[in-house]
């Protein structure tokens, strides 16, 4: 039966606004009224959150996850790591393209490699393929799913986490030799806005993202920077939200454990499983179907939101043509054709979870 006045949103972000208002509100008018509005006291104490939260020494804030890899990308391509020339970083096909420019704006070349089962970088077929230790691996979390067969890959490459849906997965546990990290607002946590970190345990990392984010002042401007900070008001408003974070990924858990159960019962395949759950972010949650355009097209008529990541794998975009040597025999091809992400955040209240999974399995 379709309840014709429910309307269920992709995103969360005016019911988790409208549960903080007070809150936020607080917190911008005390900025406000301080005249700190950039590198203040909320500034460092949200980034000494970050790099105890992810186990690691250091975590430096900037404008984007986008610039996060970027200046993780300027970084590592001036050390001498017996790179090809230019350096060469792989990136999996199903991204968003943020990944590729950061690199690409950083002077990499880019391979664009085919991935697995569940959209993440096949590591198997590229161990056979390539000699990793001329090349960077560019780790992407797909829908925040901690990339498989790690280790093999950190033994024979540089491996660089775009960890913009993956990073509170397996317990924030770092790996590869850093991480950018977003904080855009469709993320599990959110800026209102556009927000980015890198954590490391390398202090030299750490002086070069000071003086990247603000011109090159940190270190009397030996790096020619940018100006890539978060602002005083957007990190104060992020410790707010930081002592939600845990119970937020608790409820997003049991939203997903729910779901895959019930979706066991029909035989639909969701990239979030047994195999994966425990180690998962829940960042997206995506599920595999025949005839995918109709599905999203009943859903809606359902007056439930669903989209797409991504509809192209990166080769077939015209920036990255020539990346790689896609086609329509590919993984990335065809799970393109066939993913579909479900509204998944914790505001979700259980008539809504109820709601969605009830309409999904009618229409399949």
């Amino acid at each position: 039966m379709i309840t014709t006045g429910l309307t269920i949103p992709f995103t969360g972000l005016k019911k988790q606004y409208n549960n903080l208002r007070t809150e936020i509100l607080d917190v911008t008018d005390t900025v406000l009224r301080s005249g700190v509005l950039m590198s203040g006291n909320y500034t460092a104490e949200f980034e000494n959150w970050l790099a105890k939260k992810n186990h690691v020494s250091y975590a430096v804030t900037c404008h984007s996850g986008t610039q996060a890899l970027e200046i993780l990308a300027s970084f590592y391509r001036d050390l001498d790591l017996a790179f090809v020339k230019p350096p060469t970083v792989i990136v999996p096909a199903l991204t968003y393209p943020a990944t590729v420019n950061a690199f690409s704006r950083a002077g990499w070349q880019v391979i664009v490699a085919d991935t697995d089962y569940y959209g993440q970088l096949d590591v198997q077929k590229l161990l056979k393929n390539l000699d990793l230790h001329y090349y960077a691996v560019c780790a992407v979390g797909l829908y925040g799913a901690a990339l498989r067969d790690m280790q093999s890959m950190i033994s024979r490459a540089l491996v660089i986490e775009d960890a913009a849906q993956h990073w509170l997965s397996n317990n924030c546990k770092r790996q590869g030799i850093a991480t950018a990290i977003s904080f855009d607002p469709t993320k599990n946590l959110a800026n209102y806005g556009n927000g980015g970190a890198i954590v490391s345990d390398d202090r030299q990392l750490l002086d070069y993202a000071r003086d990247w984010v603000n011109n090159g002042k940190h270190l009397g401007h030996m790096v020619p920077g940018t100006n890539s900070r978060m602002s005083e008001i957007d990190c104060a408003q992020m410790m707010v939200k930081t002592q939600r974070i845990d119970y937020w990924q608790k409820r997003r858990g049991e939203i997903v454990a729910h779901w895959i159960e019930r979706l066991k019962q029909r035989d639909v395949r969701a990239l979030i499983d047994d195999s994966n759950f425990k180690d998962h972010a829940y960042h997206k949650f995506v599920i595999e179907v025949d005839a995918r355009d109709e599905v999203q097209k009943q859903m809606s008529l359902r007056k439930i939101e669903t989209r797409v990541h991504y509809a192209d794998p990166l080769w077939d975009l015209p920036a990255y043509e020539g990346m790689g040597e896609g086609n329509m025999l590919s993984s990335a091809y065809a799970l393109s054709r066939r993913c579909l992400s479900l509204p998944i955040y914790p505001e979700l209240n259980d008539l809504e979870v109820e709601y969605i999974i009830d309409q999904l399995l009618e229409i399949v």
